[in-house]
């Protein structure tokens, strides 16, 4: 941050003031050099006199012409600003320079800045280095602090993190805030020093106090998730809040998150919309999204499509991969827009490129049918493994099947049997039977009696008609479990009341196994299961 500061005073147009200005005034025109200074000054800062930047800078320029470095400084600063004079960056530069020249900290803060970001003078990171360590050797905060980050980052120098948190405690202890705060960056990921999380938090709070928004975000966020210290929701929100009061955008974002889920305070829709909307007008791409969500499902607002389009399109133009895809829903649904299945995919195509899981399906889904596009089962397969790798279940299951099927671009038994004990794992019941049936009949695998119960078992108490009448015909034959009359006639009829009309057949001969008595105590446990 380029300094300006040695121009600043409160204004003050009282009697003082104006004797001073026109003994200071006299001096002036006289050619004293300080005098002409302090006449620019009174000048800048309306003391004594109307304020006037066009004076101010006129003033300034007589005694800078004379050689006083301050007043250089100060006419560097008026043409880096525009201020009394047309914003000039290579005059600004050379006012700098001459201040610079002389040893003048604030100039060589100022000129280092000018090279860092080529204004005025060429983009230089060695030239930017040179005048951050002049004004750094003079004990300039703001160049200490730069010049840690040239040597965190490696710009200009080679990257070195004992220098960067040598000269962040340089200004660190001088009371800098950002370097206060990019000292407990450091201590947070262990760069450059041992990871000291009390360290982290005790340099964080001492920016977080000068009220430096990052370091109330990164404390606050401390206390959020409890990471290394004891989580505490007040704490947090109350960090939270001191940043996003100075317009934080993603403390303003967390805040959002804390009213939405009630989290250390009562659960507020209203305020987490208006926390997402203040962060969201910052350009913040997950409150844009959430936003979007907030129009597109009319929850705290009205349902508003045209709403939801808008907010999810500036998430989506940003590169958010949840908004890319609910973007493609609302052209795929025709919400707020008209329907344009071929946009649709092209933002599903953008989400899934950067690993959205339900995207990655979502376009596995559409090559299968040829919904919007030509059907071709291949890119259905890939683009089912890319989500079935990240253990998106509805994936490994599409696969197993796509796998399975005899028409398929790559039958292929083994790899039927893999996807679906992966999706079968995660619960999945369409395919914990299917992975029940392939070891039932010895499909690509040994037939297993036991397995194929365990699986059909795990289908059926999920209420899966067909794994609850297998279930039934195993306990009648004594297949993989004892033989168990009791049991089959509960599988057979659950299945047949789910309306599975094979099972009726089956149920006489359950019922005839079984004493007047047994036949009872099952209808009576039947009565007790929910449903």
């Amino acid at each position: 941050m380029t300094k300006y500061s040695p121009n600043e005073a409160d204004a003050n147009n009282g009697s003082t003031y104006t004797a001073e200005f026109l003994r200071v005034k006299g001096l002036a025109e006289r050619g004293v050099a300080n005098a002409q200074h302090s006449l620019g000054f009174m000048y800048f800062n309306g003391q004594g006199v109307a304020q006037s930047f066009e004076l101010a800078v006129v003033w300034y320029r007589q005694a800078a012409q004379a050689g006083l470095e301050h007043a250089q400084y100060n006419l560097g600063v008026m043409y880096q600003k525009g201020q009394g004079v047309e914003q000039n960056f290579e005059e600004a530069a050379g006012w700098y320079r001459l201040a610079a020249e002389q040893g003048y900290a604030a100039a060589q803060y100022n000129l280092g800045w000018l090279y860092a970001k080529g204004q005025g003078v060429p983009n230089d990171t060695q030239q930017a280095m040179y005048w951050f360590s002049k004004a750094a050797e003079q004990g300039d905060a703001g160049a200490q602090n730069n010049l840690g980050m040239m040597y965190d980052t490696g710009k200009g120098v080679p990257q070195d993190f004992k220098q960067a948190i040598f000269w962040y405690r340089k200004a660190a202890e001088q009371g800098y805030a950002r370097a206060q705060f990019n000292l407990g960056l450091r201590y947070d990921n262990g760069q450059g020093v041992p990871q000291d999380v009390g360290q982290a938090m005790s340099w964080y709070r001492k920016a977080a106090d000068q009220g430096y928004a990052p370091a109330q975000f990164n404390l606050a966020l401390r206390f959020d998730k409890g990471d290394g210290i004891a989580q505490d929701s007040q704490k947090a929100i109350l960090w939270y809040r001191r940043a996003a009061e100075q317009d934080h955008a993603s403390s303003q974002f967390n805040l959002g998150l804390i009213y939405d889920n009630g989290q250390g305070v009562p659960r507020d829709e209203q305020k987490a919309l208006d926390w997402y909307r203040k962060a969201a007008e910052q350009g913040h791409a997950a409150a844009q999204n959430n936003l979007g969500l907030r129009y597109d499902h009319g929850q705290g607002v009205e349902q508003d499509y045209e709403q939801a389009h808008f907010w999810y399109r500036k998430a989506a133009e940003q590169g958010f991969p949840g908004a890319q895809y609910h973007l493609g829903l609302l052209y795929d649904a025709g919400h707020g827009v008209v329907v344009d299945h071929q946009e649709a995919i092209f933002w599903y195509r953008k989400a899934a490129d950067q690993g959205h899981l339900r995207a990655q399906f979502d376009l596995g889904l559409r090559y299968e049918t040829g919904r919007g596009v030509p059907q071709d089962y291949r890119k259905a397969m890939s683009w089912y493994r890319r989500a079935a790798e990240q253990d998106y279940v509805a994936a490994q299951y599409s696969l197993g099947l796509l796998y399975d099927n005899d028409d398929g671009p790559q039958p292929d038994c083994r790899q039927a049997n893999l996807w679906y004990q992966k999706a079968a794992e995660q619960g999945h019941t369409q395919a914990q039977f299917a992975l029940g049936l392939r070891y039932d009949n010895g499909l690509g695998l040994p037939q297993d009696y036991a397995q194929a119960y365990h699986w059909y078992l795990q289908a059926a108490s999920q209420g899966h008609t067909r794994a609850q009448f297998n279930l039934g015909l195993m306990f009648l034959a004594g297949q993989g479990v004892r033989s168990d009359a009791a049991q089959a006639w509960m599988w057979l009829t659950m299945a047949e009341r789910a309306g599975y009309n094979a099972a009726a057949r089956y149920l006489p001969n359950a019922a005839s196994r079984m004493d007047p008595l047994q036949l009872a105590q099952a209808r009576e446990r039947m009565e007790m299961l929910p449903g």
